[in-house]
């Protein structure tokens, strides 16, 4: 039996963690390796393999193991962040729901508005569920991007329903700069919090927030205030 996360909920609003990686590697000098936060391989294969995007299937079986860890540890949800094209959202959601776990996408958006494989962040979303039918995520959000890379994606729709968190970066760069500044650059926290609020107003069923690159504890009290006043 697949596992749930809640829907919806009338004034109840989930507020999570903003940009780890950021803040532990500019704000208190720790160096991470590849950006990961949690390396999972100590002593990786001396040959790794390059190539292009992963097929779903790829995609499922590269995911699989890791997924079926959390399954063991009794995790309620797992969530996916800064996918940037369909077949391994695909492959992820269809690995989750085989180890009887809810799976939530969330995908990043370049300066052009679309995901940088190609399809416009409707055109995912849309397509991802198509092919994973019962299989679909349960939710969908947009994490990695400011909101002026994303807030012009945002097109009418009953699609934009799937949607249900949102977590910005804290400024509008290009995101491997962001990476590699040596130092945080955290933006405006002030006028992020106004534009998430509105956007809060705007979407209210909306109703996961956070942050990434660049943000950190300023932001997150800025963008809980303002969704918590709209």
């Amino acid at each position: 039996m697949t596992s749930s996360f809640p829907t919806q909920q009338a004034d109840l609003q989930y507020l999570t963690e903003g940009g780890q990686e950021t803040e532990i590697m500019y704000k208190f000098g720790f160096e991470l390796r590849e950006f990961a936060l949690f390396p999972l391989l100590d002593h990786p294969p001396a040959v790794v393999e390059l190539r292009g995007p992963m097929t779903a299937e790829e995609a499922e079986d590269y995911h699989s193991t890791q997924i079926a860890t959390l399954a063991t540890a009794e995790v309620d949800l797992v969530e996916t962040m800064t996918f940037n094209n369909v077949p391994e959202a695909v492959g992820v959601a269809r690995a989750a729901t085989r180890a009887g776990l809810a799976a939530a996408i969330l995908f990043t958006l370049d300066s052009n508005h679309r995901l940088h494989s190609g399809p416009t962040l409707k055109e995912a979303i849309e397509a991802v569920d198509a092919e994973c039918g019962s299989d679909r995520p349960v939710f969908y959000g947009i994490n990695c991007s400011h909101p002026l890379e994303f807030l012009p994606a945002i097109e009418p729709g009953d699609w934009f329903e799937r949607v249900r968190c949102l977590r910005p970066n804290a400024a509008m760069m290009d995101k491997i700069s962001l990476c590699t500044l040596g130092h945080l650059e955290s933006g405006d926290p002030v006028d992020l919090g106004e534009r998430m609020g509105a956007i809060a107003e705007q979407y209210p069923h909306l109703d996961i927030w956070g942050g990434c690159c660049g943000t950190w504890e300023t932001h997150l009290e800025e963008i809980a205030r303002n969704v918590r006043a709209r």
